[in-house]
Parts: C-alpha cells; sequence; structure tokens
C-alpha cells in the first residue's frame, strides 16, 4: 500500500526552502473556526496560538500582523508602526484576492506578495508558536525568530489592553 504523500502549502514550501524546522498538525475542519477554537481542537496552548490578520493603510498598501489568537489589533498603534495615517482591517471578501488564502486559512508565509509585517512581542517569550499552514485544517508549530526572519516580521506592540477602546 502506497505512503499518502502529504499535500504542502505554500507556507511549508517556503520554510522547507530556507531549511526552517518546523511542524505540521492536521485536524478535521471543513469550514472557518475561529483560533481558540482550532486552538481546543488541536491541543495547542491558547497563549502559544497566534492569528494572522491583513490590514490596508490609507495609503493602500497592505500589512501582516500575527497576534495571540485571544487579543485585538489597536489599529492607532498598528498605524504608527506601519507609518500611515490610519489603517482598517481589509474586507472578508478580499482576503483570497490580496493573499491567495482563505479566510481561517491565512499564513503569514506564502502570500501572493510579501507584505510589511509584525509578530505581536509576546511571541519573543516562547520556544515555539502556532500558526496558520496556509490552509484551513492546518497549523505549524515554529519558533518566532525563524517566522520573523523568513517573513522580514519585527516584533512590536499593537494590541488592545484589557477594556482599552481603540478611538
Amino acid at each position: 500500500m502506497a505512503k499518502q504523500k502529504e499535500i504542502k502549502t505554500n507556507a511549508m514550501r517556503i520554510l522547507d526552502k530556507h531549511k526552517i524546522d518546523y511542524q505540521v498538525i492536521q485536524y478535521e475542519c471543513d469550514e472557518f473556526i475561529d483560533g481558540l477554537h482550532t486552538a481546543e481542537k488541536t491541543g495547542a496552548p491558547v497563549e502559544q496560538s497566534y492569528k494572522t490578520l491583513v490590514l490596508i493603510g490609507k495609503s493602500g498598501q497592505h500589512y501582516v500582523l500575527v497576534l495571540p489568537i485571544a487579543y485585538e489589533v489597536h489599529l492607532k498603534n498598528a498605524a504608527r508602526l506601519f507609518g500611515e495615517k490610519s489603517v482598517e482591517m481589509i474586507h472578508v471578501k478580499d482576503i483570497t484576492a490580496v493573499t491567495g488564502y482563505v479566510r481561517g486559512g491565512c499564513s503569514p508565509l506564502g502570500m501572493k506578495k510579501q507584505f510589511p509585517t509584525w509578530i505581536h512581542e509576546s511571541a519573543e517569550k516562547y520556544d515555539k508558536i502556532y500558526v496558520s499552514g496556509g490552509r484551513i485544517g492546518t497549523t505549524l508549530v515554529l519558533s518566532p525568530q525563524d517566522l520573523a526572519k523568513v517573513t522580514g516580521a519585527s516584533f512590536g506592540a499593537f494590541c488592545m489592553e484589557d477594556g482599552e477602546e481603540d478611538q
């Protein structure tokens, strides 16, 4: 009986090309589920599980943020990081056109274009973090430093504190 060949995503191919060590976690899922449910399904620690958000600035430039799944982005802080007057989340209907990925399967690796990327500073305290593998039902586990290296990302603070509102 032939061994089933693992289907690689763009994210995995990029990590392989750069000889970066990573693990793949596959889980059953037919449609979008949020990061908290994904962590629950995979057994990944919630605090080490990160989501990928794509924003667009006033200039029309796209940006990528990688942040803990339980956090919300502070748009003013994100705009400051990117040197923009303001930023907003891209519309759900635009995710595939901009990134090449579907909602719930958007990885910070392997998008159609490499956009300026920031990873939340909390990731630096972990040896490994969990991010989307570029397909619904696929999670990648890798070092945050390796993720930053391959995406050209910086680490920074751009999330809201508990009770804080984005004005």
